[in-house]
């Protein structure tokens, strides 16, 4: 890993353009389309309308990487070097891969039992949830035989192509976020607060979403400040791990593979919930809850005290 050095002012003044530029573009963009196009069709009757309305969603993630391609267009920054961070870095790497997809697999299943453990109420072994949630939208009724065998399946098929399924879309947001912003803070701020930054912007980033009642739903005490607020501490704390892995290979592939596994496996936990007793999104059973991601906010306290330590000794980037 090179070495980092200081920057000139000149370079100084042009990453902060950069930033302002990348940011204003992405939140514009992205706002735009969630407010004007996607607000009118949340709650839709009509099927197509709630397909389209699914679809706009996936797109917005492409948002980022939007961002940073036309910032780096309009600043002439252009895409030669290292400086793309979208290298396939294994030699010597393999630890951080292992962090974003067994170990965040992991993390997540536990969790899920974890919050099980706490409210054993919340927890049915006879897959009520997963029955109803699958004869919802099957043309003949699943025997409880067929979704037990359904569940495993698709918790097996989670944790092992989670992070491959998930690349495109993931790629869109992480090239954005990890690629272009954090090299950026990093060079204006020292690497404690540009992570923990780079976390609250993306969180910041979902506002409108949490409003329309992504993630969190609607109608809950403090309704959407609270969902606002506590997406962006599951931002910090995924984005803290996140980070992590992009400084440590300078790349965001071990990041897109992270945001894949964290998009395609986390709501495993769910099907596992009981009708009669309701979980509460704010706690578990997946990691946007306090105890779902209890692993992954002690992951992340571990990691950031790492690259302080790290820093602090001049070995971060040496």
């Amino acid at each position: 890993m090179e070495v980092k050095r200081e920057e000139t002012p000149e370079e100084k003044k042009a990453d902060r353009n950069r930033i302002l530029i990348f940011l204003g573009i992405t939140f514009a963009v992205t706002y735009a389309v969630e407010i004007l196009m996607v607000a009118p069709l949340v709650g839709s009757s009509d099927v197509n309308e709630a397909m389209m309305a699914q679809k706009l969603v996936a797109g917005i993630m492409f948002m980022p990487a939007f961002g940073a391609l036309i910032t780096r267009f309009v600043t002439k920054e252009g895409f030669a070097g290292r400086n793309l961070y979208i290298t396939i870095n294994l030699k010597g790497h393999l630890r951080y891969y292992g962090i974003v997809w067994p170990l965040f697999g992991g993390l997540i299943i536990l969790g899920a039992a974890l919050y099980f453990m706490l409210f054993p109420g919340c927890y049915d072994g006879s897959l009520g949830y997963a029955q109803a949630a699958f004869n919802a939208v099957a043309a003949e009724p699943y025997s409880a035989e067929q979704v037990r065998q359904i569940v495993m399946n698709q918790t097996i098929m989670g944790f092992l192509m989670a992070p491959f399924v998930n690349l495109v879309n993931c790629f869109g947001e992480e090239w954005g976020w990890r690629g272009y912003l954090l090299p950026k803070l990093l060079g204006r701020f020292k690497v404690v607060p540009a992570v923990l930054l780079n976390g609250l912007i993306w969180g910041l980033w979902h506002a409108p979403l949490i409003a329309l009642g992504h993630n969190y739903g609607i109608g809950y005490p403090g309704f959407p400040v609270v969902g606002i607020l506590a997406m962006c501490v599951f931002c910090v704390v995924m984005g803290t791990i996140l980070c992590y892995v992009t400084i440590k290979t300078r790349s965001c592939i071990p990041a897109v593979m992270g945001h894949g596994m964290i998009n395609g496996f986390s709501t495993v936990g769910v099907l596992f919930t009981s009708m009669e007793h309701p979980f509460n999104v704010f706690l578990g059973p997946t990691p946007v809850g306090l105890i779902g991601g209890a692993g992954f906010i002690a992951l992340a306290a571990f990691l950031m005290w790492r690259l302080y330590k790290e820093e602090k000794n001049s070995l971060l980037f040496s």
